[in-house]
C-alpha cells in the first residue's frame, strides 16, 4: 500500500479478513473499490476516537467511509466479522471498556451544595 501507517492492518491480518468482507470478486452486487483501506479508515477512528469529519484525506472521503460504515452496521456485517474471527471460545482476559468520556452530573458527584444543603432544611 502506498499511505501505509504503523497502525494499518498488516498483510496477515488482512489475508484473514479478505474473504469474509462483503463486495470481493465474486459476490453479490457491485465491487468494493477498497474494502482495505476502507477497514484501515474505520480502525484509524475507532483508535483516535476523532470525528468522522477529521479522518485524514488518505483514508478517503470522510462522509464516504461513514457512510459505508453504516451500511455494514446495518446489514450486521460488523458483528459477523468478530464472530468468524473470535471463534467459538472468545478471550474475555482483554476484554476492556473505556468510559473515561462519561461525565456525571455535579448532583451525583457531591459537588458543593447538593446533599448537605437539603439536609441542613429538614433539620430546621
Amino acid at each position: 500500500m502506498e499511505d501505509y501507517r504503523r497502525h494499518d492492518i498488516t498483510d496477515e491480518e488482512w489475508s484473514r479478513l479478505e474473504a469474509l468482507l462483503p463486495g470481493g470478486p465474486g459476490k453479490v452486487g457491485c465491487p468494493a473499490k477498497d474494502n482495505r483501506r476502507f477497514i484501515n479508515a474505520v480502525k484509524w477512528i475507532f483508535r483516535t476516537g476523532a470525528p468522522w469529519r477529521d479522518l485524514p484525506p488518505g483514508y478517503g472521503k470522510w462522509k464516504a467511509v461513514h457512510t459505508r460504515f453504516c451500511r455494514w452496521r446495518d446489514r450486521g456485517v460488523w458483528e459477523m466479522l468478530l464472530e468468524e474471527l473470535s471463534g467459538e471460545e472468545p478471550d474475555m482476559e482483554w476484554l476492556m471498556i473505556d468510559a473515561s468520556h462519561v461525565k456525571v452530573h455535579p448532583h451525583a458527584s457531591g459537588a458543593k451544595g447538593g446533599i448537605r444543603r437539603w439536609e441542613k432544611r429538614r433539620v430546621a
